[in-house]
């Protein structure tokens, strides 16, 4: 009798256990999924949900605020996904907020992030539709980092070929460069330009003393010099004009 007396109260034991664990989970899912307690819907339309699903969290400023309800195919290039979001962060959310898809982390779940907006100052009704943007998706990333890597591939390729031939001695820049009579002339005709800009530094020297020309290099430096003034004069004629206009 004791024996029945006590595996009856395990089994009992074992079934209050059960139930408690199974009402705490109930419960702890149903206050993530918001079951319970008031809310409130909002909608959103999309072009492409990018693998979000129903169930998925709601961030809103980065704190879980709802979950996504219901995901339903308007037409070939719409998507409207209703959320469920907490009663108690309505007052938060302005009419010109933002809808976007994320991910929970590099590789997590797909949420759908809300952005506060920034000049409006009625708060979002229940059942409204806020403006969505479509966020960059991994693949295309990706994407383009690959495009970009191969064309780092491809310079780096050329530049590695170039080298070669430059210390090789193969392509037409690499014999110009180690070409010594290439670089004897190219001295010689820098040495005769240095040479010609001395002489003709002075013979210009040697004009401006000239009796005869005297006179034309003093009328060219006065016309120089009326020229710096003309436009001192009128540099100084328009900082009082703009004076004149403050005042």
């Amino acid at each position: 009798m004791n024996s029945k007396s006590t595996g009856t109260w395990k089994v009992g034991m074992f079934v209050l256990i059960g139930l408690l664990a199974f009402t705490a989970t109930i419960y702890f899912i149903g206050k993530q999924k918001n079951m319970f307690g008031s809310t409130f819907s909002i909608n959103s339309h999309f072009k492409n949900v990018s693998g979000l699903e129903i169930g998925n969290n709601v961030l809103f400023s980065g704190i879980n605020v709802g979950t996504v309800s219901e995901i339903q195919l308007v037409t070939d290039t719409s998507v409207v996904v209703r959320l469920i979001i907490k009663k108690e962060v309505q007052k938060f959310i302005k009419s010109d907020a933002v809808a976007s898809i994320g991910s929970d982390g590099l590789m997590g779940d797909k949420v759908l992030v809300i952005s506060p907006g920034n000049n409006s100052k009625s708060i979002v009704k229940d059942n409204a539709t806020i403006t969505s943007i479509q966020a960059i998706e991994m693949d295309e990333i990706m994407r383009s980092v690959k495009v970009s890597m191969d064309n780092a591939a491809v310079i780096t390729n050329e530049l590695a070929e170039f080298t070669y031939k430059m210390n090789n001695g193969e392509g037409a820049l690499s014999k110009l460069m180690t070409d010594e009579k290439f670089a004897n002339s190219l001295t010689k005709t820098m040495t005769n330009l240095q040479t010609g800009s001395k002489g003709l530094s002075e013979n210009m020297e040697a004009a401006k003393s000239n009796f005869l020309l005297k006179g034309y290099f003093n009328k060219k430096k006065k016309a120089e010099e009326k020229k710096i003034k003309q436009a001192e004069k009128a540099k100084e004629k328009e900082l009082k004009d703009k004076e004149d206009e403050k005042k």
